[in-house]
């Protein structure tokens, strides 16, 4: 701040006059800064935001579902003998060809009437097919009016024919020779080509072991007097055998003194197609052969590897000897082995529905009961427990997968068969969903101590357990109302299991259904109240192809030889 001036002077005698102002002083130095001010108050809450947008509905409304009601059933009377086993249905005469091993020839069902069907005639390959020495029948496809029928020579280890029908008056039309025991025929979606899964089984006694093929049939001609066959094998896979088996795909053998090739024991199973690729299932083999059909070759053989029964959800009743349902982890895997395969598409790809049955090879010595294997000890120091007949000592068990690396001693459990259905990727062939524990669990509370686990052949309470449980054998899937649902069915305990797989990651279960009366003493005796025993094939029909305009699901049960029909309704 400035300083006031010094004015004035000191005089002798008068006043003086008062002295001019004096110059301004100097500035003086700036003071120091402030204290800093204290916090002001905190600021009044802003008002609430507005509500956000609604989310977007979920990948999928609630599922309607649908529901199999029973409708007729054509009885032939026969027990136990293959009466009818793969059943076709032919739009164009709403007759339903039923392959009847009994008797040799495939029946003509009429089933214009669903609740009536009636037996109208029978294709009778052996007296139509000349220079060929039939051995059975084994399988039928339909399509556009033709019928194909896959015959095995009557030695089974010679190559087979399929023999051509038209359908609308069962005409015989021709016959082409294919590969040793065709076991499954069908046509490719646009009804051109006709692919045979032939499955080269030995004979060991005859020591015979031919080689299992596919082959493919052009009949987009018409002409079905002079056809001709490709028929592809395995030979090119031998190189690889090491690798494959390595992978987890089974080289069985045949025993000692009868050595044989991957390509003589890769046996075809099933077949499944899109028109451009084609899935065989190599049951014994626990593995997948993919097919081009375009080059045509076989392209790959995939394992399909172990499914592990220790894990929850993977729970199994594995005894028949403890006198309760028992369902349970355990250390057990279960091969795949699937029979029956069905191809569908969903999002744009392909997805394959397997039936894992499971199989053991007769005669190859593979197959054991656990509690006559050896178990490795430092892995198994609970051995004498897991081998006692109330826990796992009655299950029946690979001897060959258990022991992989041939020392005698089992370093795992390895049983036959998954007791499920998988669904795969047709591209990879990975597993994309299997449904664990379900099949037993859903009998388990449906049928209880009356029929869980039963044998198809006759009544009782947990026969199967020791082996492979309910034994899922048939598959197919059809289309009802934009929805793809899979149709299972269990070849021991019997019935038809049905899932909503349109979403195969995460299919749902909708129903089962079963006519069996699982109180009959004497099934064989009172056959014709049995209802239906061991399911071996389930055919779809569209609402669109059926006779009463409502889509139909056929059933062939080959103990009970009958072939059941029910129809599909929705809520």
């Amino acid at each position: 701040m400035l300083l006031a001036a010094l004015v004035g002077a000191v005089a002798c005698g008068e006043d003086g006059l008062d002295g001019l102002d004096g110059a301004d002083g100097a500035p003086g130095m700036d003071g120091t800064d402030g204290t800093d001010g204290t916090d002001g108050t905190d600021g009044t809450d802003g008002t609430d935001g507005t509500d956000g947008n609604d989310g977007q509905d979920g990948r999928d409304a609630a599922p309607s579902g649908i529901f199999l009601n029973f409708v007729g059933v054509y009885e032939t009377g026969v027990f136990d003998d293959g009466a009818s086993e793969i059943v076709v249905f032919d739009a164009t005469t709403n007759n339903v060809l039923v392959i009847n091993a009994n008797a040799g020839v495939v029946d003509v069902v009429d089933a214009s009437d669903p609740s009536t069907p009636t037996l109208t005639t029978s294709l009778d390959p052996s007296a139509d097919v000349t220079g060929f020495g039939v051995g059975g029948v084994n399988s039928v496809a339909v399509a556009n009016g033709i019928a194909a029928v896959a015959v095995e020579a009557d030695t089974s280890t010679d190559d087979g024919v399929i023999a051509f029908y038209q359908t609308s008056d069962n005409a015989f039309l021709g016959s082409v020779g294919v590969g040793a025991l065709p076991d499954n025929v069908i046509f490719t979606p646009d009804g051109n080509t006709v692919l045979v899964a032939n499955e080269g089984e030995v004979d060991i006694e005859a020591m015979v072991d031919p080689e299992g093929s596919v082959s493919i049939i052009d009949v987009s001609g018409g002409d079905f007097s002079a056809l001709t066959a490709t028929t592809l094998d395995f030979t090119a896979f031998n190189a690889s055998e090491a690798a494959l088996v390595e992978a987890g795909v089974r080289k069985i053998g045949n025993g000692p003194g009868f050595a044989n090739t991957l390509s003589q024991d890769l046996e075809p199973e099933y077949i499944a197609t899109n028109g451009e690729l084609a899935w065989v299932t190599l049951q014994d083999n626990n593995a997948l052969a993919i097919v081009d059909l375009a080059t045509p070759a076989i392209v790959d053989v995939l394992p399909l590897g172990l499914k592990d029964y220790s894990i929850p959800g993977n729970e199994i009743d594995a005894s028949d000897r403890d006198d309760r349902i028992n369902i349970r982890n355990w250390p057990v895997f279960g091969m795949y082995q699937p029979d029956t395969i069905a191809h569908y598409v969903a999002n744009g790809q392909p997805y394959l529905i397997t039936a894992n049955e499971g199989d053991a090879r007769d005669d190859s010595g593979d197959e054991s009961r656990l509690d006559d294997v050896t178990l490795d000890p430092t892995i198994f120091p609970d051995a004498a427990t897991l081998q006692r007949d109330e826990n796992l000592g009655r299950l029946e068990v690979s001897t060959l997968s258990s022991d992989p690396d041939g020392d005698g001693t089992a370093e795992r459990i390895v049983s036959f068969g998954a007791r499920s259905f998988s669904i795969w990727d047709g591209l990879t062939g990975e597993l994309v969903f299997d449904s664990g524990n379900d099949l037993e669990v859903i009998t388990a509370r449906r049928l209880g101590t009356l029929g869980f686990n039963a044998n198809n052949d006759e009544n009782g309470f947990d026969s199967r357990s020791d082996a492979k449980g309910p034994e899922p054998e048939a598959v197919t899937t059809g289309v009802v109302n934009g929805r793809t649902y899979a149709f299972i069915g269990a070849e021991r305990v019997g019935g038809v299991f049905v899932y909503d797989v349109t979403h195969p990651e995460s299919p749902r279960f909708v129903q089962y259904v079963s006519r069996r009366d699982y109180a009959l003493s004497d099934v064989e005796g009172m056959l014709s109240s049995a209802g239906d025993l061991g399911p071996e094939s389930i055919a779809f029909v569209p609402a669109a192809d059926s006779p009463t305009s409502e889509p139909l699901v056929i059933v062939g049960n080959e103990v009970s030889g009958t072939t059941s029909f029910w129809s599909i309704t929705t809520p």
